[in-house]
């Protein structure tokens, strides 16, 4: 394996001591019904319960979500008092990057010195999601009321365009083929599927039950609801809405969670089930292109990334990726002259679907499980986030100090 120097050399994701939910597409779910930063927090404390991580050692917080939920104003403290155990800490927002800067930012903590045993949690719910209603003095509408998921998604103030106009204006740059894209999509499909069935997805993903205030059962989520299987023929039958952008070639609103944590060196014996994996963040990089490109950002934010680090794509032996839109993964494999066959070998973000702050969190926890059974290797993780930024990191895996 080739070596480069990690930018936080102290710190440590224990091995197994992550989980997520599922991701039941938005109104599908018990999940439409709750508060969902008092789920995330009663979910963490489930999952590392069920991870033999005892709440208590945690020495701090770090939440991410981009949805407003009810009393987010005391973000981290109250999340962490939802989880049963009272600690400091604050929270991270960043579109659909926030899961991965989430994880970034609790290494840094452990990196500082500020703190040796540091939680990530994120999540968000797309269900139901809230209207606000702005004062602006400056337009001719002195109030404006602003429906936080779908009125972003529609308008970006910045160009004027709506998320699915950056993807078709950035596949007609690249020239991208509505064949080849709907091929993409189908496999990636069929990737999701055989992990699904090969009972992959069940290390990293926890069923969990869902209470009301009363604390009566009103539901368990135990599967992405709204997922279903694609036929080739079905998705080439599909309108296109842009330029290869079809209802099948984009991901979905969902529902979720995820959590993980990060410690030093040192305590990493305490936490993980298998002490002698070493998990750690190599490097990271941002990139923001020109307006209404974001689905080539990503790999813009990979070439910066790997021109730092000195890796090469073929250093890589797991590479996964935020894909809202099939074309991501087809320009990527353009710029890289990179086989997308080889990319989200266990699933992605297209199928499984998009509550943005945990998304990134998901793909990484399943990443780093996938890195573990292949024995270890470098791990691509990247996506694209609002503001047409894109985002990227290596972590290494490493097992027996190999």
């Amino acid at each position: 394996m080739k070596e480069t120097a990690p930018i936080f050399a102290r710190a440590r994701i224990p091995y197994g001591t992550w989980g997520s939910s599922y991701f039941p597409a938005w109104q599908m779910s018990a999940l439409a019904e709750v508060n969902i930063g008092q789920f995330a927090g009663e979910a963490m404390n489930r999952i590392m319960g069920l991870r033999k991580v005892p709440i208590g050692s945690l020495d701090y917080l770090i939440i991410g979500s981009t949805i407003p939920w009810h009393w987010k104003f005391w973000t981290a403290p109250l999340v962490s008092s939802c989880m049963g155990h009272r600690i400091p800490g604050y929270h991270m927002e960043q579109a659909c990057a926030t899961g991965l800067q989430v994880v970034i930012s609790a290494s840094a903590e452990v990196q500082s010195g500020s703190n040796d045993v540091v939680g990530v949690l994120t999540f968000d719910r797309t269900s139901d999601s809230p209207v606000g209603v702005f004062p602006e003095r400056r337009a001719h509408r002195r109030t404006m009321a602003l429906s936080d998921v779908w009125d972003n998604f529609g308008f970006d103030p910045a160009t004027g365009r709506a998320m699915i106009a950056c993807a078709g204006l950035a596949a007609r740059k690249y020239k991208c083929d509505r064949r080849e894209v709907d091929e993409l999509a189908f496999h990636r499909y069929d990737q999701y599927f055989k992990a699904k069935n090969s009972g992959f997805l069940d290390r990293v993903l926890v069923p969990l039950e869902v209470l009301n205030i009363q604390g009566r059962f009103l539901g368990r989520i135990d599967s992405d609801a709204g997922v279903r299987k694609l036929t080739l023929d079905g998705l080439r039958a599909m309108r296109e809405l842009d330029t290869c952008v079809t209802g099948g070639t984009q991901t979905h609103a969902s529902d979720g969670m995820a959590t993980l944590l990060v410690t030093d060196k040192e305590k990493v014996h305490e936490f993980s089930s298998r002490p002698e994996i070493d998990i750690q963040l190599v490097a990271k990089a941002e990139v923001r292109t020109l307006p209404s490109l974001m689905p080539e950002a990503p790999a813009f934010a990979v070439k910066k990334l790997l021109a730092a680090t000195g890796l090469k794509m073929a250093d890589m032996v797991v590479v996964k990726n935020h894909n809202p839109f099939a074309i991501n993964d087809v320009i990527f494999s353009k710029i890289f002259e990179y086989d997308w066959r080889k990319m989200n070998t266990t699933g992605c973000p297209l199928v499984w679907g998009h509550p943005q702050g945990p998304t990134l969190t998901r793909a990484l926890i399943e990443a780093l499980e996938e890195a573990v059974s292949l024995g270890g290797g470098y791990v691509l993780i990247f996506g694209c986030a609002a503001g047409d930024v894109g985002i990227a990191a290596v972590f290494k895996v490493a097992e027996g100090g190999n």
